[in-house]
């Protein structure tokens, strides 16, 4: 007997079929602590069409820095009905709206020194014909701890802003998404 390598498969077509009823567009409920904020957004593909069958997750620390995870043992507060997890699908424009609150400042990644990381949700991005999912972060527009982020300023700085939602007009964060093109977003790898 041998191992065979088998086809990887990607997220569709029929994506709301499977994640549709799992879909969590808030992820801090009432009563949860923290500055709330709407971000809405959409995702274009490298012909800047709208992806109409994509999927993002999210996953971010509470407003005081802390993971709803067991392995986040900082003691730091935790409420009961803080998630920290997200998913939204993209509609028939490609865009997305999901509710949280602002995340508390978090540890550095390991290898990069000990400062804290600015306030950022972690993002994973499925769709139609991505055999691998995309790995990307939001940082919050006007975050003074954006200028020490160890991980942001890694990132050419060129091409830090299509990380950094823009606040707009009605008081939403705005973040658009490009898979590829002059505008693409900095993915990451994992």
């Amino acid at each position: 007997m041998s191992l065979l390598l088998t086809a990887a498969q990607t997220v569709g077509p029929y994506v709301a079929i499977g994640f549709e009823k799992q879909s969590l567009p808030d992820v801090a409920p009432a009563g949860v602590a923290g500055e709330r904020v709407v971000i809405t957004g959409k995702i274009f593909d490298g012909d800047g069409q709208p992806v109409t069958d994509g999927v993002i997750e999210t996953w971010q620390a509470n407003s005081y820095g802390k993971y709803a995870h067991p392995d986040d043992t900082q003691e730091k507060l935790l409420e009961e009905n803080f998630r920290g997890f997200g998913r939204v699908l993209t509609d028939a424009q490609g865009g997305f709206r999901l509710t949280t609150i602002k995340p508390g400042k978090v540890a550095g990644p390991d290898g990069l020194g000990s400062k804290e990381q600015a306030p950022h949700i972690t993002v994973a991005i499925f769709m139609r014909g991505l055999l691998k999912h995309l790995m990307t972060r939001i940082y919050f527009p006007g975050e003074a701890a954006n200028a020490d982020d160890a991980v942001l300023n890694r990132v050419p700085a060129a091409r830090r802003a299509t990380l950094i939602a823009r606040k707009a007009a009605d008081g939403t964060l705005q973040w658009d998404v490009y898979l590829q093109g002059p505008n693409e977003t900095v993915f990451f790898d994992y």
